[in-house]
């Protein structure tokens, strides 16, 4: 029988595709948003309307996402830098076929590496640019030094807050730190746990007034996801809300927010640097 990794260079060169892979940080000002839980459903949600969608957990030391989705790893990114491993090697396997690489230690080693060991991790990721539509990092909370390295160097920045006034006011500290490094840089708000249309509503358009006025800076908004008590139960059970309680208000909301993620009309070629680009952007900023 074929090994798995084989059928994964297969089903690589059978759908090849010409058109960039875009790189998505998914992060929020504080922790305890949601912002691991929407990674997830989100990425499966891109997934079941065929934009293959494949998930980094570089949630430094927590490891929200193997536990969200009840697996333990069998390898992690650093493995990359044995002899003979693949990036076909350490992909795992969630619920819903969503793929994913776990991130080790995260940040801080690749901070680390010398020159020989960064070409060596970075080249074997070079073959998810065609393989996959969408990257998506899941990052620690807050703004440390190397979380903000991987936003920068992203095509797009994705920021989960919610309602609550310490939520907003540490997304916006970010907002604030992502612009003074790079005014360009693209943002898009996720209000999660919004009791109502009007208050994901409220809470976008309040930060995204706040960052026009004062670093005249344009915030665009992809929605909201409903305060839902099935996310929770979905949590304890450890499985995606979205496959486990497809009708609940929550797994509604993804749905809407991975249509306007599609629809949206800057997702044109042009604005993806693609996984080389991204890459290169990183190499910059850690060297």
């Amino acid at each position: 029988m074929r090994d798995q990794a084989e059928q994964l260079r297969e089903r690589m060169l059978q759908n090849k595709k010409t058109r960039p892979t875009r790189l998505v940080t998914v992060t929020s000002g504080k922790g305890g948003v949601g912002k691991s839980n929407f990674s997830l459903n989100f990425g499966l949600g891109l997934s079941e309307k065929g934009h293959k969608a494949v998930l980094f957990d570089l949630d430094l030391g927590l490891a929200n996402l193997d536990v969200l989705m009840g697996i333990t790893p069998k390898k992690h990114l650093f493995h990359l830098l044995e002899p003979d491993t693949t990036v076909w090697d350490i992909i795992e396997h969630g619920p819903g076929g969503l793929e994913f690489i776990a991130g080790g230690s995260g940040f801080t080693q690749i901070m680390q590496l010398d020159d020989e060991k960064l070409d060596r991790l970075f080249s074997h990721l070079d073959p998810l640019q065609g393989y996959a539509d969408t990257i998506i990092f899941d990052t620690g909370a807050g703004f440390s030094k190397e979380s903000m390295r991987f936003m920068l160097s992203s095509d797009e920045v994705i920021l989960v807050t919610t309602p609550e006034p310490p939520a907003i006011t540490d997304a916006y500290a970010v907002i604030k730190m992502l612009h003074a490094r790079n005014p360009a840089v693209s943002i898009r708000l996720v209000i999660n746990r919004a009791s109502s249309e009007k208050e994901g509503k409220m809470t976008a358009d309040k930060l995204a007034m706040v960052s026009k006025r004062f670093l005249d800076m344009d915030i665009q908004s992809l929605g909201y996801v409903s305060d839902d008590p099935y996310v929770s139960k979905a949590v304890k059970l450890q499985r995606p809300f979205l496959l486990t309680y497809p009708q609940s208000q929550a797994a509604r909301s993804i749905r809407n927010l991975v249509e306007r993620y599609l629809d949206r009309p800057d997702t044109s070629d042009a604005s993806v640097s693609g996984l080389k680009g991204f890459l290169a952007k990183l190499r910059h900023f850690i060297r």
